[in-house]
């Protein structure tokens, strides 16, 4: 298992690590880790490991067996051995990139109340689908509503509460493809707002802006239909 620094503090860039493992594809397995895996539509976050006055790129975090996070070198180097205490060090402007989109993203689907049947995260756009074939009416309104969010700087914050609390509340999941992890008797929800601010309360493992004033202008790209059945629409952030 390694320890998630990236969930108790998504702002955090560096930290120390000690590494436990390597993988028999080259990855690397820390005990704590601030890079994000790829997972929920959010990439997974790209670095560098510094230790005895070496270096090794990352170029992207990936999910393991049993909580582990796994590390992938951008090039075939020799790696620190297991015992190695190495200085993690994010590619911050991507990662708050992502995090930037991932809040747009979320208040996309508040102002879109339809099921989402997909989406994607990368740094300064993404997408969502929606399990509709009809497009909204007006982009402009749509585009309006986002930034009206965006300029309220409501508070963006996380809490765990057990699995029944969503057993007891179905509606809090949106996706209809990525669905909460189960099975350690706590999920993880994210919510937008607090009190009678409050707009949105959904799972979500991934990471946000402390407040979304963080996201900036959110502009409404391509709207599209999928197929006859979904409806796609793409942001990108100024």
């Amino acid at each position: 298992m390694t320890a998630a620094l990236f969930r108790e503090d998504a702002y955090l860039r560096d930290a120390t690590g000690v590494v436990r493992a390597h993988t028999q594809e080259g990855g690397i397995v820390l005990d704590r880790s601030v890079f994000f895996p790829r997972g929920g539509d959010q990439p997974g976050d790209s670095g560098r490991l510094d230790w005895h006055g070496r270096s090794l790129s990352i170029a992207t975090a990936m999910r393991g067996d049993r909580d582990a996070v796994i590390l992938v070198p951008a090039e075939p180097l020799p790696l620190p051995a297991p015992g190695t205490v190495v200085t993690q060090r994010l590619d911050w402007e991507r990662r708050h990139r992502h995090m930037r989109v991932h809040s747009a993203l979320h208040l996309l689907s508040v102002a879109v109340p339809l099921p989402v049947t997909g989406g994607t995260i990368a740094a300064g756009r993404g997408w969502l689908d929606f399990a509709s074939s009809e497009l909204p009416e007006s982009r402009e309104a749509l585009e309006a509503m986002l930034n009206g969010f965006a300029e309220r700087d409501l508070p963006i914050s996380a809490d765990w509460v057990e699995e029944t609390v969503l057993d007891a509340n179905p509606a809090l999941v949106r996706s209809m493809t990525v669905q909460p992890p189960r099975g350690q008797g706590a999920v993880r929800l994210v919510r937008i707002g607090r009190g009678a601010d409050q707009i949105d309360l959904q799972p979500c493992s991934g990471t946000h802006v402390a407040r979304t004033g963080e996201i900036g202008r959110i502009r409404i790209g391509r709207i599209e239909t999928e197929d006859g059945q979904t409806c796609r629409i793409n942001l990108t952030l100024d």
